[in-house]
């Protein structure tokens, strides 16, 4: 688990903990919604914008603006989901280690 946000990679590894993070906590979400037998309405919404956050991962530079609009999206679409609250709190945490967008106050 991180550490702290100045966090340096893994020792052998050129990958930021901040991506692997936020690749494992969008991995987990993204099955515990697979297994959901429920359905409600934003669920395609949720699914897109999780694999999107998936995709954004893959390069290790994720853009702060896209990460903060999948995450509101997602919390939008599954927020009353309770089932889901724990999953969307830790994508939520591995958000919220990229910091703020630039320009922001």
């Amino acid at each position: 688990m991180l550490r702290s946000l100045g966090q340096r990679p893994v020792t052998g590894s050129d990958e930021d903990p901040r991506v692997a993070g936020l690749r494992s906590a969008v991995s987990r979400l993204r099955r515990e919604l697979a297994t959901l037998p429920v359905e409600f309405p934003d669920r395609a919404v949720a699914e897109d914008e999780l694999a999107a956050l998936a995709a954004m991962t893959v390069d290790g530079r994720p853009e702060i603006p896209r990460l903060r609009r999948s995450l509101l999206l997602i919390a939008g679409a599954i927020g009353s989901v309770s089932a889901l609250s724990r999953g969307l709190s830790d994508v939520r945490t591995a958000v919220d280690l990229f910091g703020e967008p630039p320009g922001r106050d």
